[in-house]
């Protein structure tokens, strides 16, 4: 009997789903957790989670969820229940109950964000990158009023065609982005020089200009204003296989953490607002080491062909008096080219996307981040 209960479990133990392998909680995890105004979704996670991005594994989201996720505030609770066996995170509003029957609500209407919004912001706002299929279609500044040359804040600006939308920001070309791999152009980096109010459509069109990093110019262009929503911003793992490179990073003479990066990876790859990278520096490979300790001259095969050439074993080497060599005369190898392990550098979330390029924010960092890091799925 007690043979039979020991198997039955083992075998208990066998055929119960084990969430160890995909998903495993800080040792010093907390039971619940209340939120507090300044916490990020990232941060949270990080909390209960080794790996902050499995959040929506815990959370039971579908797909749909994680695109259009239920919001946080501050004074929920964030309970760790484990009662399944299965690790699943449940939130308890804190609420205010009026009267009986009266409609329950969060008592700060504030949700928190998924990252420090004060950092991406910015990268929310500005145009960023111009796809090169648009840049000749992008309307232009072709004069201003009273004939200025340099337009500033408040000044009656003419563009070539406008039809449609209020807000406007004019951009000036910058330098291409270039793809580390294959050197093709994705995009061009557009430098933000304002925003703008259509005040009249039509071909010319009127605007007049309402905020400005520096002077405007006859020439530049404009791109409609992008939406800035960052609440929807679910921390999850690509699906399909990502490998791509940095292509821009700011100064990483130190820990890079909350370094924006632009990456040769964007929709047409599959990449996504939310879904998380890991960051790589790529290992070294060392040159080979030649045998110094043997004479160069006098090598020879001990087999050779009819025609004289030496005789190749199935690795493509050649047997020599000294040992085995890849062509007749080349020195003999103490060790041959070694390539060193790329060594993991952080995390990064994707927070902006266009169709070959995305920019995200790097939320963990163990070294430098620079320009050719290795991103890819999060392991």
């Amino acid at each position: 009997m007690k043979k039979y209960i020991i198997a039955l479990l083992l075998l208990c133990c066998l055929a119960s789903p084990t969430w160890a392998d995909s998903v495993q909680l800080q040792e010093n995890h907390p039971d619940r957790y209340v939120v507090v105004k300044g916490d990020t979704l990232w941060d949270i996670s990080a909390r209960f989670l080794k790996d902050p991005w499995r959040w929506p594994q815990v959370w039971k989201m579908n797909r749909e969820q994680i695109k259009n996720p239920h919001l946080i505030y501050p004074g929920d609770v964030v309970v760790l229940d484990l009662s399944s066996g299965d690790p699943q995170l449940v939130l308890l509003r804190e609420t205010v109950k009026l009267e009986p029957g009266t409609r329950i609500e969060p008592l700060e209407k504030a949700a928190i964000p998924s990252v420090p919004p004060s950092i991406i912001a910015p990268f929310l706002k500005k145009p960023l990158v111009v796809e090169n299929d648009s840049m000749n279609n992008a309307p232009r500044i072709v004069a201003a009023d009273e004939e200025r040359v340099l337009i500033d804040i408040g000044a009656k600006v003419y563009v070539d065609k406008i039809n449609e939308g209020k807000q406007w920001q004019i951009y000036r070309p910058g330098n291409p982005l270039i793809d580390p791999d294959t050197g093709q152009t994705l995009g061009i980096e557009a430098i933000h020089i304002g925003d703008s109010n259509v005040t009249r459509y039509g071909s010319p069109a009127t605007i007049e200009i309402t905020s400005a990093n520096q002077d405007a110019a006859i020439g530049d262009r404009l791109v409609q204003a992008p939406p800035t929503a960052l609440q929807s911003i679910v921390p999850h793992a690509p699906e399909n296989d990502i490998k791509g490179r940095i292509m821009v990073s700011g100064d990483a003479s130190e820990k890079s953490k909350y370094m924006v990066v632009a990456i040769n990876r964007g929709t047409a790859d599959g990449l996504e607002i939310g879904h998380v990278l890991a960051i790589y520096q790529e290992g070294a490979t060392l040159p080979p080491i030649e045998n110094t300790d043997v004479q160069k001259e006098g090598y020879f095969s001990l087999e050779r062909n009819e025609d004289g050439t030496p005789v190749h074993d199935a690795n493509g080497l050649v047997q020599t008096d000294v040992g085995t060599r890849p062509i007749d005369g080349e020195p003999a190898l103490l060790q041959p080219a070694l390539k060193l392990p790329d060594e993991r550098s952080g995390l990064m979330v994707v927070f902006r996307t266009f169709k070959y390029v995305s920019y995200a924010l790097i939320v963990q960092s163990v070294r430098p981040v620079h320009i050719g890091d290795i991103v890819t799925n999060p392991h």
